[in-house]
């Protein structure tokens, strides 16, 4: 158990504080940087850990399985009270909201979710690594996805004294660099009406060490009429403490977030209009907008915390943009259109509850007494509409939009088969945690195919299930793409009974139609007005079709092109399903299909039910979309990473040859003080073992990141061997599809 040092001022600064002393942010770092070490300075201050643990324990890394990997799995949310010393006068503290992010790619969807809880973030960059991959990543998904306001601080300052043996001139202009560098990012991805950035003349940088617990922003070296030279000369003396005594990391970071970082009601205004789908001059919109607690409510909930010494209970963490939330308290779950009871509601810190009644807007929250997928939006249950076509009116906070795709599967199946059923019960609970990953059941061989970011990813989730229901696990396997590159010849089939006839064709969708399905602008949730709306805005849709889109699925689209369709509600859900069983195991090599727009132009749909139902329905539409595909010119697609590479000067002919060797593609060799930046494209299948052949080349001195870049044809000389050896590992019948398997079900006049 977490002992809170002080919960009565947390619970009322939560409930009843001033909202200017209101401040929500998250941590975010490439792996490594030190994100949470540096926590571990916060949670002193917080008075969770003693002075000597601070910089050592990690206390934000509180799973069993962070611990032993030595790396940041689950973000942790962490309360803060302080008086700011700068404000002597002043009784009334501030309240901070913290959440710890993982820095590795493969949780990165534990970054995207915490900050669309926060208003802005802490960039903490390694002063020897300088700004990796994941850095970029971060700063693009906080200020340019989440307009989370940014501050920097730049970490491991010590190593540049003490192991690169730097002089104070370069360390200034290494600090230099880094800074340039991460504003460069900022103003690539920042809103057009703000100048964000960061300046170390502003006070919105932080230079420092959080393994030897001091740091400093300009402001405090001109309060304590100190230069940077004085930590040379401490170091030099070997008189660490005198640092960690006079300068300590807490102050610099504190004071960063309370000056740049934005309360609640001021990040609103320029927040909902972004993240939320409705209406902002709405009662419900201007609430949102001025985060008022008075108002209706309204909030999200973007992270389940499954807790392993609580029997994996579901504790669900969000926030309350509008309104106040009470213990007793229903509410309506907007895309899963549904009620639930909060059976216990407070605040998060670490893996604890701290019990608070009510929590009202401009807060995070934690509560339990039901499970549903994170990212999902509430509102009072008294406000829940009244029908099925009201529900699909009420709006929504945007999708999370995440850095990645699963691109990587793993089969897993119970040692006992009588276990299937709880295992797709246990993998489900997962999934609503973690969107990032994804699975189905293959019908045939009764595996579930588990598929996520990366190995690392996987082995995590098939560790926590296996806890609960015993399984094998397959090798890894990467998951490949099918798309299109033209538009098909109509195709016209009939139903196994021969009573119902489908005529279909297929074209690969427009580029701004496949942004806005990857960035979750258009799902399958939306009401149909709103998806036309933005279909035809951005992406220059006919507003006739726009409006008959009937399913949307995994980047690919279903669209209803006849006129005047009798009976069609009665197997819309059956074709929609088998849409989708299709999409998911597609024609060229059982792959998910991606890209592909589907137009029906004709239905015959037969009178009589019993004759209408999921097998006739599904026969049909996937002899259709099968033989249209093959018409289509079909490819395979593989997933491509970005690499981000930096090696000594003299070491990079190596990484080079290694990166070629692989199929990989080289963009940029840019050298960097005594390093060699290189950064390109690596198929994904390559990636496996790559990292150990990059240490082996470099005696372990370079530095290594990656990230999802995007989908890339398989090169042709590959694809056909490919197609067959995935075909071969399926069971499916090891040749090239064509027309034979589907002809049988084509309908011709007679």
């Amino acid at each position: 158990m977490v002992k809170i040092k002080n919960p009565e001022t947390i619970a009322k600064e939560i409930t009843t504080g001033s909202y200017e002393k209101k401040r929500i942010f998250s941590i975010v770092a490439h792996i490594d940087h030190g994100k949470t070490t540096a926590s571990d300075y916060l949670m002193r201050r917080a008075g969770l850990m003693r002075e000597e643990d601070a910089g050592q324990l990690q206390m934000t890394d509180s799973d069993e399985e962070e611990q032993a990997r030595g790396i940041t799995i689950f973000t942790s949310v962490v309360l803060l009270s302080f008086n700011d010393p700068r404000e002597p006068d002043n009784e009334e503290e501030y309240i901070f909201q913290i959440n710890d992010t993982p820095g590795h790619i493969s949780f990165t969807g534990e970054v995207s979710r915490a900050l669309r809880g926060s208003d802005g973030c802490i960039i903490l960059v390694d002063a020897l690594e300088g700004v990796m991959t994941q850095t970029e990543t971060n700063i693009r998904l906080a200020v340019g996805n989440e307009l989370c306001k940014p501050v920097l601080f730049i970490n491991k300052v010590d190593r540049l004294i003490s192991e690169l043996k730097l002089s104070p001139e370069e360390t200034y202009q290494r600090i230099d660099e880094i800074t340039k560098q991460v504003n460069n990012l900022i103003k690539k991805v920042r809103p057009e009406w703000s100048d964000w950035g960061v300046e170390f003349a502003q006070n919105s940088v932080a230079v420092g060490s959080a393994k030897h617990g001091w740091g400093f922003t300009y402001e405090i070296l001109k309060e304590h009429d100190y230069t940077p030279l004085k930590v040379f000369e401490k170091y030099n003396e070997g008189d660490i403490p005198w640092l960690r005594k006079n300068l300590p990391l807490d102050e610099p970071m504190l004071r960063m977030v309370v000056d740049h970082i934005p309360d609640p009601v001021t990040a609103s205004k320029y927040r909902i209009p972004k993240i939320w789908s409705g209406d902002v001059e709405s009662e419900l919109g201007e609430a949102l907008v001025k985060s008022d607690p008075k108002g209706p409510l309204s909030g999200m909930i973007t992270k389940i915390f499954l807790d392993p010494k609580q029997n994996y209970r579901a504790t669900l963490i969000g926030r309350v943009f509008s309104g106040t939330l009470d213990s007793t308290d229903e509410i309506y779950l907007v895309n899963q259109r549904k009620t639930q009871r909060i059976k216990r509601l407070g605040v998060m810190e670490i893996t604890d509850i701290l019990d608070i009644d009510r929590v009202p807007a401009g807060n995070l929250f934690a509560l339990y007494g039901f499970i549903c997928p994170s990212g999902e939006s509430f509102i009072a249950a008294e406000n829940a509409p009244d029908s099925k076509e009201d529900a699909s009116t009420v709006p929504s906070f945007e999708s999370i939009s995440y850095a990645c795709e699963a691109v990587v599967s793993r089969s897993i199946k119970p040692k006992d088969p009588q276990d299937l059923a709880k295992l797709g019960q246990v993998v489900k609970k997962w999934l609503m945690a973690d969107p990032t990953a994804e699975f189905r059941l293959d019908k045939e061989s009764k595996e579930y195919i588990l598929s996520g970011i990366d190995p690392l990813q996987i082995d995590i989730l098939t560790k926590r299930i296996n806890n609960q229901v015993e399984i094998d696990i397959g090798e890894p396997i990467i998951v490949y793409r099918e798309k299109i590159k033209k538009k098909s010849r109509e195709f016209h089939t009939k139903s196994s009974n021969a009573h119902n006839r489908l005529q279909l064709f297929l074209e690969p969708l427009d580029e701004d139609t496949e942004e806005l399905l990857e960035q979750g602008k258009i799902t399958d949730l939306m009401n149909d007005r709103e998806r036309a709306e933005i279909l035809r805005e951005e992406a220059n849709w006919d507003s006739k079709e726009a409006k008959r889109v009937v399913d949307v699925y995994k980047g690919n689209v279903l669209v209803n092109g006849t006129k005047g369709l009798q009976r069609f509600d009665r197997v819309k859900s059956y074709l929609t399903a088998a849409f989708r069983d299709w999409i998911d195991s597609c024609v060229l090599a059982k792959e998910p299909a991606m890209g592909i727009k589907a137009v029906f132009t004709d239905m015959t749909i037969h009178e009589d039910p019993a004759h209408t139902g999921y097998n006739q329905i599904a026969s049909m539409t996937f002899a259709a979309l099968s033989l249209a595909m093959i018409d289509a010119d079909p490819h395979l697609y593989e997933p491509v990473q970005k690499i981000d590479i930096k090696t000594p000067q003299g070491s990079e002919a190596g990484v080079l040859a290694i990166i070629n060797k692989h199929r990989g593609r080289v963009n940029n060799v840019q050298p960097q003080g005594e390093y060699v930046v290189i950064d390109g494209l690596l198929p994904a299948s390559e990636t496996i073992g790559i990292a150990d052949e990059i240490r082996s080349s470099t005696q372990g001195r370079a530095f290594f990141g990656y990230e999802f870049y995007g989908f890339e044809q398989v090169p042709r000389s590959l694809e056909d061997e490919l197609i067959l050896d995935i075909r071969k590992r399926k069971g499916a019948k090891v040749e090239l599809p064509n027309v034979s398997s589907w002809e049988r079900f084509l309908y011709r006049r007679s």
